[in-house]
């Protein structure tokens, strides 16, 4: 069952988390977590400051705008930058409705969401591993193993039928303009919308078992297919459901683990079977591979042009660079986004 946030004081909160426990209750089809109460944080989850309410301006209507994210232990210091950024830019923050995927329950996250974003308005939904145990391929990263990379493909199962429309966005990230302008986009009878970079070598993406093969080198035939990111995706779920996406990228899932045809986690289904099919969006909603490549992870500069979103995918991540004292420039960016309790780089007042 998805929990809406209540609005206690500080102190009451506190208080009361001394003596009552979290609790959660599962579904058959999605588990959402009810928190009850604050607790304090496990050595293993980060402290968070709390960050400001911020309200909806005079012309906003009561139209919500969904937004999708993963959630666990190793992003979460992402995840409530990302957040924090969608909100203080966001001209209707209050319409915003978030909606956190995870896969192992850990109630110091949820309780860290709670207590930094207390007017936050999200629900929270198991992604259960076991729908691609036996799926997944070993990759360039580690991180791209891990079984919730793979919970984007599952969005039209996992998230409620009444919810239609989403945005899907990665933790590694923060917007830099009103979100509402990336919901707006006009799918045009498409699935997704996502950015698309023709100028990158495709076939980069698959291995030569792929392309040697007569068959699966046909699978483009029709289309034109260029490179998305899918840490950025608006998504029209109802579409995904009746056209059976999650399917046809498990059936590729299922091939790659017979026949290796590509090398990076989640994202080759993707491309296999939306690449061409897809609405381009504008490359500023998606400044990516900041964090440099998926191997060393070097710093990489912004791309010209204007930016509503500052993407750190690949290996390097911003938190980390700038706690190793070792940052790169586009990290500082990052920074002012920071709610980290310890973190000398962010900034104490918004």
């Amino acid at each position: 069952m998805a929990f809406r946030n209540p609005s206690l004081s500080s102190l009451l909160i506190g208080l009361l988390s001394l003596l009552l426990p979290l609790q959660y209750s599962t579904t058959t089809a999605a588990v959402g977590i009810r928190l009850g109460v604050i607790r304090k944080p496990s050595p293993d989850v980060p402290i968070f400051r709390e960050a400001p309410a911020f309200r909806n301006g005079d012309a906003c209507g009561s139209d919500k705008i969904h937004i999708s994210m993963t959630l666990d232990s190793n992003s979460l210091r992402g995840t409530m930058a990302a957040v924090l950024s969608i909100l203080q830019h966001s001209t209707c923050p209050e319409n915003l409705e978030f909606h956190f995927l995870w896969a192992r329950f850990e109630p110091d996250v949820f309780s860290s969401i709670k207590s930094t974003f207390p007017y936050l308005n999200f629900n929270a939904y198991h992604f259960d591993s076991h729908r691609v145990r036996g799926k997944i391929s070993k990759s360039i990263r580690q991180a791209l193993d891990q079984p919730l990379n793979y919970a984007r493909i599952y969005l039209g199962d996992i998230i409620p039928a009444e919810v239609k429309r989403l945005i899907y966005l990665d933790s590694d990230l923060v917007v830099v303009d009103d979100v509402a302008k990336l919901w707006d986009v006009e799918l045009e009878n498409k699935v997704l919308a996502a950015p698309e970079y023709c100028h990158a070598n495709f076939t980069k993406y698959f291995t030569d078992v792929f392309w040697s093969d007569p068959t699966m080198a046909e699978t483009f035939k029709g289309r034109r297919p260029c490179y998305f990111n899918t840490g950025v995706m608006v998504v029209d779920v109802e579409k995904w459901r009746k056209g059976s996406y999650t399917s046809k990228m498990e059936e590729w899932m299922v091939v790659q683990k017979q026949k290796r045809i590509y090398h990076l986690g989640s994202l080759p289904p993707f491309l296999l079977v939306l690449a061409g099919d897809i609405k381009g969006v504008n490359h500023r909603w998606n400044q990516h591979g900041l964090g440099g490549d998926n191997l060393e992870g070097k710093c990489r500069s912004l791309h010209p042009g204007p930016v509503s979103l500052l993407h750190w995918s690949g290996k390097g991540k911003p938190w980390l660079r700038l706690d190793s004292r070792k940052p790169c420039i586009v990290d500082h960016l990052w920074a002012p986004y920071d709610l980290y309790r310890s973190s000398t780089h962010s900034l104490e007042e918004y």
